[in-house]
């Protein structure tokens, strides 16, 4: 036991020695999140170029679990190196990353109670997005507002509430990124896709086919569902299965480039 414990020690050691790799146009606030009844610590990324054009706005990214976004230091299992890919681009855009709620994350990122596991507090979370950060970065930062310049991207539940949030708030998110959505948690996310009556979101749907046996059924399946509310020839969705791809950190960051490029910005 008490090797065990200064294993846990050094561990934790080592983690809080660990140098950041978050790039200089990374930053960090903190918000009050009333809907939450917590405050948000909230990581924004701003393209190289943001404070010599005072002029000119920029699209903007919603992302979830920011703590695995841009930092190795501060992520659980690897980063997605989203500053990297988007310096690398040079892309204009701007990217709001919300910390999960640690133990509350089951809870922020579900729309739907799951028997065993509870959660179904994404409502919540949703309207915290749309009612409180939301206007505060299209107040303090050079934002295109309309859906059609703003994204709702995420992976696992961060992929659910993605999905979820963007048929809810048709109008805020006219994007979504949705990498290995766990549809899993609740047979309710179909319901609530039949119930939509006309589905104009571009989305990008993205798993492996080693991430779990039901991942891949399940993302065909909603892929199908979806089919049924807007005719194929638009090519507002694109589905890409990746061969041999686990649920990890290394497929959503090989992947984030290429999917933002074909949602565009």
């Amino acid at each position: 036991m008490k090797r065990i414990f200064l294993a846990i020690l050094l561990l934790f050691t080592l983690i809080g020695k660990a140098q950041s790799t978050a790039s200089k146009n990374v930053s960090t606030f903190t918000i009050e999140a009333p809907q939450l009844n917590t405050s948000k610590k909230i990581w924004i990324y701003l393209p190289e170029n943001y404070s010599k054009d005072i002029k000119k706005k920029y699209s903007v990214i919603y992302m979830h679990d920011a703590q695995n976004l841009f930092d190795s230091k501060t992520s659980y299992s690897g980063e997605w190196n989203v500053d990297e890919k988007l310096d690398s681009l040079r892309a204009q855009v701007i990217v709001v990353g919300i910390e999960h709620g640690n133990e509350k994350r089951i809870d922020e990122l579900t729309p739907f109670k799951n028997e065993k596991y509870g959660g179904g507090n994404a409502d919540n979370y949703l309207e915290f997005i749309v009612k409180t950060l939301k206007p505060y970065i299209d107040t303090n930062y050079r934002t295109k507002t309309k859906a059609k310049n703003t994204i709702l991207f995420g992976s696992s539940l961060g992929g659910l509430v993605s999905y979820y949030g963007a048929l809810k708030y048709p109008d805020i998110f006219g994007k979504a990124g949705v990498f290995s959505p766990s549809f899993w948690f609740s047979p309710e996310i179909y319901t609530f896709t039949e119930k939509q009556s006309k589905i104009k979101t571009k989305i990008y749907f993205l798993c492996g086919d080693k991430e779990s046996d039901d991942m891949v059924n399940d993302l065909t399946k909603m892929k199908r569902l979806l089919d049924t509310k807007r005719c194929y020839c638009l090519h507002l969705d694109k589905t890409k299965i990746v061969k041999g791809g686990e649920h990890n950190e290394k497929l959503w960051r090989d992947h984030f480039a290429e999917a933002l490029l074909w949602l565009g910005y």
